[in-house]
């Protein structure tokens, strides 16, 4: 399995993330960025090994911020549902 595809709603929360932490401190959202990177290599790596929390929704924590990627395996991809910060809005995800 090699393939990962965002969905356009994941990239906009990644892209507002991204800039929210650059505006705080400048390379923060770089930081995020490369984090965010490093946890889609590791669900590649072991794309079963993430905590199911709804069907067949996975939750996989973003190092160093309060982030999560939630995902679903299929056949042959990963599907990035969202990026959900651990405390604010919780399921807002639920109708992707």
């Amino acid at each position: 399995m090699n393939v990962v595809l965002i969905l356009p709603q994941a990239s906009e929360e990644l892209e507002a993330s991204i800039s929210y932490y650059e505006s705080k401190q400048a390379g923060l959202g770089t930081a995020l960025l490369a984090e965010f990177k490093r946890t889609c290599e590791r669900i590649l790596e072991l794309p079963k090994a993430a905590r199911l929390i709804r069907g067949d929704l996975r939750r996989r924590p973003i190092h160093r911020f309060p982030y999560s990627v939630l995902y679903r395996v299929s056949n042959d991809e990963i599907v990035i549902v969202a990026i959900a910060h651990r405390r604010r809005r919780p399921g807002f995800w639920r109708s992707r």
